[in-house]
């Protein structure tokens, strides 16, 4: 496939090539670090007739922070609690007419393997509201999202709390096999000679550890192995990525300063101080980023620590209701969340293109195009990911040989795309990344002016997510 996509880049035409220009650009002028004063435009409704329409109501998140910061030494469960509780904080929404909580999570802690119970148990809801958790790796929270529109859709309930959680500083490391099955063999011996049997087979190698990986079990390849391979497939320079992730921090950074990432809450830490803000945004320089080594294709890779998403810990949590229950109720919602796909392809050369499979369909469900779009968020895995990502919407050759298309849908518009930062720099807890994508759309739409939010990830497995936001009329 490599060759081929090479092939394709080759034969692109020149506007493809945008990135070096439109990063240069955006990189020099501070117009472009700002979101663009839109005047409310008057489309059609997505609404659909018989069709409920499913509303956010709020949605907020914990910082986000790097792994071994200050989370270091809680569990999954208890960041999601505050996740909840700052969501209950903000609305006061009582407990008790929640009726179902889901959440998303991609490396269970095996003590909370349902993390959704456990976190609203801890968050005072009621013993009596059911509670899941859901995994689908880096579109975990998302799954958690479309899973509570399903739940009102269908009728079965009105108020629906989803979210995600993840919390890379402590994940489960396991004795090897031979040592587990030792182990449990033991446990079922009757005598001390059978036990002292056992455990006179126990050899050296049985205390390996056996570490968790970011990896494909389907290919044994990790995430960032196949971000390389696809950024040399689609001809993205170690430079494009490093200005895109640059391009994140800066932008990151001023909408934190600016106070536009409305939906962190504070979140006291026991035994420690409170804290208010992410803290990856780091902008550097691209000096500073090109002296870093390659990350995982070396010495010849381009995909570095700089321009990849962190190991990071977070929850969020996202306060879903039908339009008619949340008017009830007294709330003003925030945006309706319309149409959404899931798509599935290739878990190896096509590993992270879910938003270019993705993106198309959702948009041709609702009869838009993706000029009908006012705000993009779009997960960044990887920088080289986001671009080839790019290429391949704009590319015809793509659309044709690989989505069965008879065009292409065209890349977002850079000005419209992950204006207040995204994944590598405000991080990436993969289970809790969805929710933050969608509550970001519903304020960007209102504070620039927009009608329709177009949110859309990757995920593990070669699978991908997309979703429509619109915004609720003001």
């Amino acid at each position: 496939m490599t060759s081929m996509l090479n092939h394709a880049i080759r034969n692109l035409p020149a506007s493809s090539a945008w990135a070096v220009r439109v990063f240069a650009r955006s990189l020099s002028c501070s117009s472009q670090l700002q979101a663009p004063a839109v005047q409310p435009k008057s489309k059609k409704t997505l609404a659909k007739s018989g069709v409920k329409n499913i509303v956010v109501v709020e949605g907020v998140r914990i910082p986000f922070l790097q792994s071994g910061t200050s989370y270091a030494d809680l569990m999954p469960h208890d960041l999601a609690r505050a996740a909840l509780q700052g969501l209950l904080n903000r609305t006061s929404v009582p407990k008790d007419v929640v009726d179902y909580i889901v959440y998303g999570t991609v490396i269970q802690e095996v003590k909370t393997s349902n993390v959704a119970r456990e976190a609203a148990l801890g968050a005072g809801f009621s013993d009596k509201t059911p509670a899941h958790t859901v995994t689908m790796a880096c579109i975990s929270s998302n799954q958690a999202m479309t899973t509570g529109i399903g739940l009102i859709a269908a009728g079965q309930c009105d108020i629906v709390v989803a979210g995600g959680v993840e919390l890379m500083s402590d994940v489960p490391i396991r004795h090897s096999r031979k040592m587990r099955k030792t182990m449990l063999t033991l446990n079922r011996a009757k005598t001390v000679g059978q036990k002292l049997a056992l455990i006179s087979k126990i050899r050296p190698d049985y205390f390996a550890p056996e570490l968790p990986a970011v990896a494909e079990f389907s290919t044994s390849e990790t995430m960032g192995h196949s971000a390389d391979r696809l950024a040399a497939a689609f001809a993205i320079s170690r430079v494009e990525q490093d200005e895109y992730a640059l391009r994140s921090h800066t932008l990151a950074k001023k909408a934190q300063e600016e106070g536009l990432l409305l939906d962190v809450v504070p979140f006291k830490v026991p035994g420690k101080d409170t804290v208010t803000k992410d803290n990856g945004i780091r902008p550097s320089s691209l000096e500073q980023m090109s002296k870093l080594k390659p990350a995982f294709v070396k010495p010849y890779g381009t995909v570095t620590a700089a321009n990849s998403s962190f190991l990071t810990d977070g929850a969020s949590a996202m306060l879903l209701m039908s339009e008619e229950k949340a008017l009830a109720l007294g709330y003003k919602p925030k945006a309706y969340l319309r149409d959404f796909v899931y798509v599935s392809q290739d878990p190896k050369d096509q590993l992270l293109l879910g938003p270019t499979y993705a993106t198309p369909k959702v948009l041709e469900k609702a009869g838009l195009t993706m000029a009908d779009i006012d705000v993009f968020e779009f997960h960044e895995a990887f920088a080289g990911q986001i671009l080839a990502n790019m290429k391949a919407m704009d590319s015809d050759w793509f659309a044709q040989n690989y989505m069965g298309r008879k065009s292409k849908v065209g890349a977002p518009p850079l000005e419209k795309f992950n204006t207040w930062g995204g994944s590598l720099s405000l991080g990436h807890p993969f289970g809790a990344t969805g929710c933050r994508l969608a509550i970001t759309a519903a304020h960007r739409l209102k504070k620039e002016g927009g009608q329709y939010g177009l949110i859309a990830a990757c995920a593990a497995g070669g699978q991908g997510h997309a979703m429509l936001v619109e915004l609720y009329p003001q």
